[in-house]
């Protein structure tokens, strides 16, 4: 399938937007999470632009994409703000289906729980990337609907294993010293992390060093703002979290739970690690076409199609 790049003007900086598929097809939009760009979607790409419109962009300070000038332009509102010029851009005024992974989860929550879009996200699929609010909201044991894992003391070990996975964000905050890695081999070295911990050969990233070190501003933008002033923030679109159960970085707990601010939504646990769309591309790809699917959004009509109550399912992965 012939992929088009566009430049989309997002303010302060120009995105790098890539779109493939049908014209008019249903259109799904990717965003990546850190270190990545846009490439780390060309393998679900490959599965799904046949019967859909793929949209995947390299995220502000990532891949071909401007940076900004300063670490305020990656705040949460401003990303959300990017991926509106995005979907303006592409989709119009046509109700879109949303995915992101990682950090590209995170920052898309914003958008999830905006009233800006509501209307807008037909479909919201989750993978890897919890929203902060929420998570933070969680760690203060402000969600009521958590009572049940609070008192059988399942949620204060998941948080403790959770404080421990996030070692690497505590680290990002310090000074000068994470660039320095970056710089002093771990961009280059990065396809090996990934093949040794995660199985994945991942070709290598031209941007990658530039990927590492701009994205250092998504953790120190975003990260103690949200721990200390936390807001409760509602979806507006149905919701299904990809649960990759040996994730590194990012446990399951933090996907169950969630009904105070999701309203019912769809659990899928996949056995894989973090890089999940890179080692089990078909997996994912079936998943969130099987979401997508459900609620297509339907002229004339209420939008989405509705669904009525959780689905916690385990799907074989490697």
């Amino acid at each position: 399938m012939i992929r088009d790049t566009l430049s989309v003007d997002a303010g302060d900086v120009r995105l790098a937007v890539y779109v493939s598929g049908p014209r008019e097809a249903p259109p799904i939009v990717f965003v990546h999470g850190y270190p990545d760009s846009a490439a780390v979607w060309e393998p679900v790409r490959a599965q799904l632009d046949a019967r859909y419109r793929i949209i995947s962009y390299d995220v502000r300070g990532a891949g071909a994409s401007g940076a900004p000038a300063t670490r305020g332009g990656y705040r949460l509102e401003q990303l959300a703000a990017d991926l509106a010029a995005v979907v303006d851009a592409t989709c119009g005024a046509q109700p879109f289906h949303l995915v992101g992974h990682d950090w590209g989860s995170i920052q898309s929550w914003e958008a999830v729980t905006s009233p800006e879009f509501k209307g807008r996200i037909a479909s919201y699929t989750s993978i890897s990337g919890p929203c902060l609010d929420h998570a933070s909201l969680d760690l203060r044991g402000a969600n009521a609907a958590d009572e049940k894992h609070r008192m059988t003391k399942q949620f204060p070990r998941g948080r403790i294993r959770q404080i421990l996975r996030s070692w690497y964000i505590f680290f990002f905050h310090l000074p000068w010293l994470p660039e320095l890695v970056w710089r002093l081999g771990g961009a280059r070295m990065w396809p090996l992390w990934l093949r040794m911990t995660e199985r994945v050969r991942a070709p290598r990233d031209p941007a990658q060093l530039r990927n590492a070190i701009n994205g250092l501003g998504l953790y120190r933008a975003n990260f103690i703002d949200k721990l200390l002033h936390p807001r409760a923030r509602h979806a507006h679109a149905p919701v299904q979290f990809i649960v990759p159960l040996r994730d590194r970085y990012v446990g399951p707990e933090l996907s169950l739970g969630q009904e105070a601010w999701l309203g019912p939504y769809e659990r899928i646990e996949i056995d894989a690690g973090h890089w999940v769309v890179l080692r089990e591309p078909q997996v994912v790809a079936a998943h969130i076409e099987r979401f997508v699917a459900r609620h297509l959004y339907r002229p004339g009509g209420s939008g989405t199609s509705s669904f009525n109550a959780p689905l916690n399912a385990r799907a074989a992965g490697d």
